[in-house]
């Protein structure tokens, strides 16, 4: 399939704005080539050119979404970078469990849930850590714009190779089961995770009060105005003291000055000052 002509990749970047937010600059012809050739095949164009004139005709239709989906990123795996959940289990929900009292409720949200693993580790932590917190008092909300990777992620269905990635073997032996050559995270997990469609530049879903929120590795694809409109709402869905946490080369510094940067150890979380 032949290379992506300048006034087609335009075209996608500004469509990949509209409805995304995400930024892809000049330099990025590569990526966008290597992640539509398969979209243009499954929908029968025999070249990008006849992909994005189909687009222009239909620039909200399921071909446009296909598109940004097939833009997103969603690198993920189990307990990735590892230490914000040793700060979770050693730290944020000890303090937030002694706040809570005798009967402590935890509404927590993964705003960028990719294919699950992530508030699966989360759902794993709390199960394992605190088998205190009866399991209808914890409320593990997961979100993300791709609906193809949130289909995989209610499945709970993962290969070899994804459990290989950071998963204890002790824990895959205890909360999954085979399923053919690949694992499937055992029912009682999966029920712990409510997974929902959001793209996070659009009207956030009707969510309770959040007292953990994930936004890991997300604002980086983002440019300086979406970041701020993104960090004001997260501060209407925190709990006044509720805990934020971002990917590691992120941060609210010249953002917004409403939350203060919490050092746990080898890693850092953000709170409303």
């Amino acid at each position: 399939m032949s290379t992506i002509a300048k006034a087609d990749f335009d075209y996608i970047c500004e469509l990949v704005y509209k409805r995304s937010a995400i930024v892809l600059e000049p330099g990025k012809e590569y990526l966008v080539q290597s992640r539509l050739v398969s979209v243009a095949s499954q929908n029968g164009c025999m070249s990008l050119a006849e992909l994005v004139t189909r687009l222009r005709t239909q620039p909200a239709g399921k071909l446009s979404q296909a598109v940004i989906e097939a833009m997103t990123t969603n690198e993920t795996s189990f307990f990735r970078d590892m230490y914000p959940f040793e700060a979770l289990k050693k730290t944020v929900i000890p303090e937030l469990l002694a706040k809570r009292g005798s009967d402590p409720q935890l509404t927590i949200w993964c705003a960028a849930a990719s294919a699950g693993q992530e508030p699966y580790s989360i759902a794993l932590l709390l199960r394992e850590s605190f088998p205190q917190i009866p399991k209808n008092n914890i409320r593990i909300i997961a979100t993300d714009i791709n609906t193809e990777v949130l289909t995989h992620a209610r499945e709970g269905i993962y290969s070899q190779i994804e459990v290989n990635r950071g998963l204890p073997i002790s824990m895959l032996l205890r909360h999954f089961e085979k399923s053919g050559a690949n694992w499937q995270i055992r029912e009682d997990i999966r029920q712990m995770v409510d997974f929902r469609e959001c793209n996070l530049i659009q009207v956030w879903p009707l969510i309770p009060p959040v007292d953990i929120l994930f936004m890991r590795n997300v604002l980086i694809y983002f440019d300086q105005e979406t970041k701020k409109a993104i960090l004001a709402k997260v501060r209407k869905a925190l709990k006044p003291d509720g805990v934020f946490f971002l990917g590691g080369a992120e941060t609210t510094m010249n953002l917004d000055d409403n939350f203060e940067r919490v050092q746990l150890e080898k890693t850092a979380c953000y709170r409303i000052r």
